[in-house]
């Protein structure tokens, strides 16, 4: 059985106070039957990590540099984040390839460095509207897992949690319906199987889209669901703890 995974992403939100709100709120909840992560602003992480200290919170980051040091200003190493104690870090964030440019090849990179220290990456792939109503979804997340399949190999796509965040139910209020997601994620595990019949049943694969406590039970309740990357619902303590709890 795959355990269910729920991964909080902030984005660029929080502060000191609301942090420690939030973790103090989510806490007095009580616990949850999931793995629980919260993937703060690197600026937070520290502090973070003193909040969730006595929690079965993990901590991650949002996103990690290619490169292990250097002459690389404003960037943060994969090293660096594994120094102060993150468990996990997001990378291929459709924000980051659409905003910031972050190609197939420079994700499969940062997975790369990623897995080198230790850190549990969380890869998203996902479709924009327009490639979705051209019937490209299957190329473009196929393209997208085979390019850090390319670099890491089986073994280190092993140690990787997939998220299948459809670009067009991001931030919109939109989600795909638990039927469309469903048919992405085992579209996802049938791709995994190709090269490995054991990780395509291992491995986790979440739902990242405009997921709510109102939507999160009849998501999970699909074969191929394992839990979900949640944004703006991951802002309010008392939203995501309903979000873990969600059967």
């Amino acid at each position: 059985m795959r355990n269910r995974l729920v991964v909080a992403n902030w984005k660029m939100n929080g502060s000191l106070q609301a942090n420690e709100d939030w973790v103090k709120t989510f806490a007095a909840l009580g616990g949850t039957d999931c793995d629980a992560v919260v993937c703060a602003p690197h600026v937070y992480l520290m502090q973070m990590v003193l909040l969730l200290e006595d929690t079965a919170v993990a901590l991650g980051a949002q996103d990690a540099s290619e490169f292990e040091a250097g002459a690389y200003t404003g960037e943060v190493s994969a090293r660096m984040l594994s120094d102060i104690g993150c468990r996990y870090v997001i990378l291929g964030h459709s924000e980051r390839r659409s905003l910031f440019g972050d190609t197939d090849e420079r994700v499969a990179k940062k997975t790369k460095a990623a897995l080198a220290v230790g850190l549990k990456p969380i890869v998203c792939v996902g479709e924009t509207l327009q490639e979705r109503e051209s019937s490209q979804t299957l190329r473009v997340v196929n393209r997208q897992l085979n390019a850090v399949l390319a670099e890491v190999g089986v073994e280190g796509l092993s140690h990787c949690t997939l998220a299948y965040e459809p670009v067009w139910a991001i931030g919109t209020g939109r989600s795909a319906t638990p039927e469309i997601a469903q048919q992405v994620h085992a579209a996802l595990r049938t791709e995994l199987a190709l090269h490995s019949p054991e990780l395509a049943q291992t491995m986790r694969i979440l739902y990242g889209g405009s997921v709510k406590p109102g939507n999160a039970a009849s998501l999970f309740a699909m074969p191929d669901i394992d839990g979900g990357l949640i944004g703006g619902a991951a802002l309010k303590a008392e939203d995501f703890h309903a979000i873990c709890s969600a059967h």
